[in-house]
C-alpha cells in the first residue's frame, strides 16, 4: 500500500477517535451536569427540611416557653395575693392592737386624773392643818432622824449594799451614821450628818436686828466648828479608817451659805481632815466610790479573763498539735490508700491476664507442640 493512503488511514482513524472523545466528553459533561443538579436538589431539600424541623422546634419551645410563663406568673400572682392578704390581716391585727392599747391608755390617763383630782382635794383640805419645815424640824432629834434618812436613802440608791454600813460602831465605841468601804488604799470613811438650822434661820430672820443677826452668824460659825471638831475626834482612826471624814449637811442652803461665805470654816475643816458635803456633792462623792469600785471588780475580772485566754492559747496550741499530727496520719492513710489501690489494680491486671490466657489456652496447645521441662525452665 502506498505510504499517502497509510497517513489517510490512520487521519480518519485520529479523526474517528477525537470524535468518539469529543461524543463521550459530552455525555459526561451532561451526566455531570445532572448529577450536581441532583446534588443540589437534594441538599435544597434537606436544607427545606431542617429548616422546617427548626421552625417548628422553635414554635414548640416558644409555646412550651409560653406555657411555663403562664403557670409561673399564676403562681406569682397567688403568692403576692395570699402575702398581701396575710400582711393585711397582720396590719389589720396591729391597728386593732393599737387602737386597744390608745383606749387603755386614755382609760388609764381618766383614772389618774381622777386619782390626781382627788389628791388635790385632800391637799386643799389638808392645808390648813400643815407645819412648817421649820416647825417640823425644830426639835435637834428630828433633825438629826431626817439627816440619817436622807443619807441612807443616797447611799442605799448609788452604792451596793456590800459597799457601806449604816450606824457602824468604831473601835472607840462612836457609832457613825454610815461607814463607806472602799477599797485600798482608802478603806473605810465615816459619814456623819450634821444639821446646824437655829442659828441659821436666826441669820435671816427678818424680825430681827443686825446685832442679833452678827451673833447668829458668829454662833452658827461656832457649831459649824464644834460639829467638824466633834466628826475629827470620833470618826478618824487610822488605820482603822483613812485619813479623813464626811460631814453631811442635808439642807442645800446651809452648805451653800458656808462654802459661800465662810471660807474660813470649809479651811477649818479641811485642816481637820474633814469634807463637807451637801446632798447634791454627796451623790458625786457616792457616784466616784461606785466608779472606783467598779474599776477594782472590772480589773478582777480582766485578770480573770487573762487567765482563761492564757489556758485557752495553751489548750489551742496543743489542739493545733493535734491536728498536724491527724493531718499527718491523714496524710500517710491517704498514701496507704493510694499503695493498696495500686497493687489491687496489679492484681486486677494480673488477673484479667490470668483470664486471657485460660480462654486463649486451647487454641495455644493446638498450635503449638509441648514444650519439655527443659524448655518450660528456659522460657521461664
Amino acid at each position: 500500500m502506498p505510504d499517502y493512503l497509510l497517513i489517510i488511514t490512520a487521519a480518519a482513524i485520529l479523526l474517528v477517535t477525537m470524535a468518539y472523545l469529543v461524543i463521550r466528553l459530552g455525555m459526561l459533561s451532561t451526566m455531570v451536569r445532572e448529577l450536581l443538579g441532583q446534588q443540589a436538589r437534594l441538599m435544597e431539600d434537606k436544607h427545606r427540611d431542617m429548616l422546617k424541623d427548626l421552625h417548628e422546634g422553635l414554635s414548640n419551645q416558644g409555646n412550651r416557653l409560653s406555657e411555663v410563663l403562664g403557670r409561673n406568673s399564676d403562681q406569682l400572682r397567688g403568692t403576692v395575693e395570699a402575702r398581701l392578704d396575710q400582711i393585711s390581716g397582720r396590719v389589720a391585727e396591729r391597728l386593732d392592737e393599737g387602737f386597744r392599747k390608745t383606749n387603755e391608755t386614755f382609760t388609764s390617763v381618766m383614772t389618774r386624773l381622777a386619782t390626781i383630782d382627788e389628791a388635790q382635794k385632800k391637799i386643799d383640805s389638808l392645808t390648813t392643818n400643815m407645819v412648817s419645815l421649820q416647825e417640823l424640824l425644830g426639835d435637834k432629834r428630828s433633825r438629826g432622824a431626817f439627816g440619817e434618812v436622807q443619807l441612807e436613802a443616797l447611799v442605799r440608791n448609788i452604792l451596793p449594799p456590800s459597799a457601806y454600813e449604816m450606824q457602824h460602831t468604831l473601835s472607840n465605841s462612836s457609832r457613825a451614821d454610815c461607814v463607806l468601804k472602799l477599797p485600798p488604799p482608802t478603806g473605810m470613811v465615816a459619814v456623819d450628818s450634821k444639821f446646824p438650822l437655829e442659828n441659821f434661820h436666826r441669820m435671816f430672820d427678818r424680825h430681827t436686828d443686825d446685832t442679833s443677826r452678827a451673833l447668829a452668824q458668829k454662833q452658827f460659825k461656832a457649831d459649824v466648828k464644834k460639829h467638824v471638831d466633834d466628826i475629827a475626834g470620833k470618826y478618824i482612826l487610822p488605820p482603822e479608817t483613812c485619813d479623813g471624814a464626811v460631814m453631811f449637811v442635808p439642807a442645800e442652803a446651809v452648805f451653800a451659805e458656808i462654802h459661800a461665805y465662810h471660807s474660813d470654816i470649809v479651811d477649818y475643816a479641811m485642816q481637820k481632815q474633814v469634807w463637807i458635803v451637801s446632798p447634791t456633792t454627796l451623790m458625786a462623792v457616792l457616784n466616784t466610790a461606785r466608779a472606783v469600785l467598779k474599776d477594782i471588780e472590772t480589773r478582777e475580772q480582766v485578770h480573770i479573763i487573762k487567765n482563761e485566754l492564757s489556758r485557752l492559747g495553751k489548750d489551742f496550741a496543743r489542739f493545733d498539735e493535734r491536728m498536724k499530727k491527724l493531718a499527718d496520719h491523714i496524710r500517710q492513710a491517704n498514701q496507704d490508700v493510694e499503695e493498696v489501690h495500686v497493687s489491687s489494680r496489679k492484681i486486677s491486671q494480673r488477673f484479667a491476664r490470668i483470664e486471657a490466657v485460660d480462654l486463649e489456652l486451647p487454641q495455644l496447645e493446638m498450635e503449638t507442640p509441648v514444650m519439655q521441662p527443659a524448655d518450660e525452665e528456659n522460657s521461664r
